[in-house]
This record gives C-alpha cells, structure tokens and sequence, in this order.
C-alpha cells in the first residue's frame, strides 16, 4: 500500500504513535509518505520506505495568519496524485481531516481517508463549540474513524450524535531493549537510594500535576523520595512556584520538553498518573512496558491500559490519600513491587505490542480500501 500519514510533528502521543505507526508499515514493505510543516521529531528519514513532504507556510497580508488547513490540502492533494497513493492517515480530524476531505474533492482522486481520533478532538470542541460542526463534517465524511480507546469512542458517537462505525485501535509502544532491565540515571537522580517517582505531560489542568505535588507531598513524609517532572506548557510555572514555595527545589527535577524519556521512566520506580481524562494515557504504557507500575485515576483509556490491583492503582480522580497510599503500599513492599512490576511488562507486551496493533491497521487499511 501507498500511504499518506498526516500529523502534528511536534512532541506528543499522537505524533509520536503516527511516526512509529509509519516505521513499522515501512518496514512491512509500504511506501509511506508523511505530509506536515516540519520533520516529526522521532521520524527516521534514513529508513527506506520513508518519505517527508514539508508543508510550505506563506505569509500574505490578506490573512492575518497564514492558513495551514488550505496550504495542507493543497499538500495532500499534490502528493497524493503524484505517488499513488491509496489513502491519507489523518491524525486529528481538525485540521487533518478536513484538509484530506479538500484534498480529495479538488484532486478528484480515489484515495481513501482514515481519521484516528486522539481526544482532543472531543475536548477541543468541548472549550470551543463554534468547531463542533467542522469536526463533525470532517468525521463523518471521512472513509474510516479509529479511537484509540474504547471509552474515547463511546464519547465521540454520543458528543457528535454519529451512526458511522468506528474501529477501536489501542496505542502500542516499542520498549528500548537495552533499557528494559536498566535503570541508567538511577545513581544520579536517587544517590542515596530514594525512590524515583515521575510525571510527564503537557501540564494542563486536566493532567491535574498539582495532585502530582500532594502525592510527593504526603509519601515524603513516609519514606525518602524524589520526583521527576518531565514536560512543558503554562501549567509548570505554577509547579515551579510551589515547589520552591516548599523548598523542595532538591527533592523534585524539572527535566523540560525531553524527547526522549525512555531513560528517565525506565529509572524511575512509579509513574504518577492522576489526570481527570487521559483518551489513551500512552505514558502509562511507556512506564508499563518498562516495568513501572502506575498510580493514577480510574479516568478515560487509563483504565484500559492499567489493570487495577494487578500492574497498578487507580482510584477516584482527587483521591491523594487512598493514591498516596497506594503508592506507599507498593514502595514498601518489595515482593507486591516485583509481582506488579512483572504483571505491567506482560500486559504492555501482551496486550498493546507493535505486531498485534500495527496488524490491526493494517487489516482496517485494506477493509476501507476494499468498500466501495
């Protein structure tokens, strides 16, 4: 197959599942060609079968911002046609998706659209209505919707009113071999054997990171620990502030927009995840997959990812106590620890692996290219 894949190329799930999705169909013999205003940043361009078409963004006095929606579709529409290809991956349904819909009607070509739908195409609309109407139209006309996750479908149908099939398609991830029994910055973050707990997110308040802070707080006063906070946005200054307020400025590392965290997580003893929706909650998957249990809520996708009581805890969104416990309850136990640690390898493995969920688009490809 010829395949187009549409996403944002910067720091993200959603990116980061688009370029590795393309990697691995690459390296199953399709041609895939990815459309975006920059290089995604985990996009391996030496690899065959990859190809990267830049979406040039010009400035005209006429528009007060240069449009990308418009200059992507035109974008779309010239790639498709020049290579053949058989169908666009659109990643989000705004802009993705809409511009993939203009690309097809003013090419006229046959190719198909593909919308995989990440969550902030619900939560979008939800602080901004006046986009509901457009996410709407560019999902129902699209050829195949995925979530990725069951809860994120049941929400997309019920908020947008929609009769359209939507094939639910979990995230994978693919654990770094030479880290999956290391702990590389173990000495550095934790050198007189404290546990590491982190966080990493965008740091909005639906990732709810000052909940992250109160847990610290209370297993601080418990046991002797240390906290790595991996991740950008407006929402870590307030951190920041608190953190120094508390004069924890030794007890908690702020490592940035990192894109590379494998190695942090792999050192690190748990992931705090206690957002109030997470669609998916990949950086969960990444912790499991490294044998990192989590303690989160029972919110969103996370509750198809982390089985509670058996590779982590989820409790009610807010709950510090009963999370710090939890967390406290698996920290002092070495034997619970390892069983949790083992369990959260085996689903990860088990349950969301590269060959199990790129086989799965692979499948859905050819089923939507074969209706007519």
């Amino acid at each position: 197959m010829r395949i187009g894949i549409v996403c944002y190329p910067t720091i993200g799930g959603s990116g980061v599942l688009a370029t590795e999705l393309g990697h691995q169909l690459a390296q199953r013999g399709h041609e895939i060609h990815f459309i975006t205003y920059a290089i995604p940043f985990r996009l391996r361009l030496e690899e065959r079968n990859i190809y990267f078409h830049e979406v040039i963004l010009n400035q005209y006095d006429l528009f007060p911002n240069p449009d990308y929606a418009l200059t992507l579709a035109v974008k779309i529409a010239e790639i498709a046609v020049s290579n053949r290809l058989d169908l666009i991956h659109a990643h989000y349904a705004i802009p993705h998706a809409t511009s993939a819909y203009l690309a097809k009607k003013i090419s006229k070509d046959k190719f198909k659209v593909i919308t995989t739908l990440h969550g902030t195409d619900i939560t979008l609309v939800g602080s901004d209505s006046s986009f509901k109407s457009i996410v709407k139209f560019s999902i129902e006309n699209s050829d195949g919707i995925t979530c990725v996750s069951k809860d994120l479908k049941k929400k997309t149908k019920a908020f947008f009113n929609l009769k359209n099939p939507i094939e639910v398609i979990y995230n994978f991830f693919i654990p770094k071999p030479e880290l999956t029994d290391q702990k590389p910055f173990r000495k550095d973050f934790a050198p007189y054997g404290e546990k590491l707990l982190i966080h990493a997110s965008n740091f909005r308040p639906v990732k709810r990171p000052m909940d992250v802070l109160r847990i610290f707080c209370k297993l601080r006063e418990k046991i002797k620990c240390r906290l790595i906070l991996v991740g950008g946005g407006n929402g870590i200054n307030e951190i920041r502030q608190k953190v120094e307020e508390k004069r924890w400025c030794n007890e908690v590392i702020f490592l940035g927009e990192n894109r590379e965290i494998d190695p942090f997580i792999a050192s690190s003893d748990l992931l705090l995840l206690p957002s109030e929706q997470e669609s998916f909650g990949l950086v969960a998957l990444e912790a499991m997959a490294y044998g990192v249990p989590v303690i989160g809520s029972c919110a969103g996708g996370i509750t198809e990812v982390v089985e509670n009581g058996a590779n982590g805890f989820l409790e009610p969104v807010g709950s510090i106590e009963k999370m710090a416990n939890d967390a406290l309850l698996l920290l002092k136990n070495k034997k619970l620890y390892q069983e949790f640690s083992e369990n959260a390898k085996k689903r990860a493995e088990n349950c969301f692996s590269a060959p199990k969920i790129v086989t799965q688009y692979e499948t859905y490809y050819q089923k939507v290219l074969d209706l007519p």
